[in-house]
């Protein structure tokens, strides 16, 4: 499947949702809140039951989440882990960053993690706080945006038949 027919796909599953808008839209904050936080492979633990509590779409709190997969991890935590390390003051080195974090991401395990060191971890949270807090908000308000055009477009068209 090529990228444009997987992008309407996901596009159609947003909008199509019978919720309203601001609903949907929470559910979504929700994933990117924690796909940009919690480390990849803990994420639904804590964004499905969040979407419950906060009443918002179980589908975008799922789908949300997945800005970290496979793929975009090897490009998204050294950026975030070296952004917190400048924000705490650490001397950590791009280059460094990408070899400790490319073997805890080969190994998956926790004692990989935690032979990182405090300093890799703490500039991780904190580059995924400030990712959190840049990506929460626009995803919200993206999703919102997405919904409530489709609705009109679709009201409109009802109203011209």
């Amino acid at each position: 499947m090529d990228f444009k027919r997987m992008t309407m796909r996901l596009y159609l599953k947003v909008v199509k949702e019978k919720a309203t808008p601001e609903y949907i839209a929470r559910g979504w904050a929700i994933g990117m809140f924690y796909g940009c936080l919690i480390p990849f492979g803990l994420q639904l633990v804590c964004s499905i039951p969040t979407a419950f509590l906060l009443r918002g779409s179980k589908i975008g709190a799922t789908l949300g989440t997945l800005l970290t997969n496979h793929i975009t991890v090897f490009f998204i935590y050294p950026a975030q882990c070296y952004v917190g390390s400048k924000l705490i003051n650490s001397d950590l080195s791009y280059e460094a960053i990408k070899k400790a974090l490319a073997s805890v991401l080969h190994e998956q395990s926790w004692a990989a993690l935690m032979s990182l060191g405090w300093e890799l971890i703490i500039s991780f949270f904190i580059g995924g706080a400030l990712l959190t807090a840049i990506m929460t908000p626009l995803t919200y308000f993206f999703v919102k945006m997405l919904v409530n055009r489709f609705h009109d477009r679709r009201a409109a068209r009802a109203k011209a038949k």
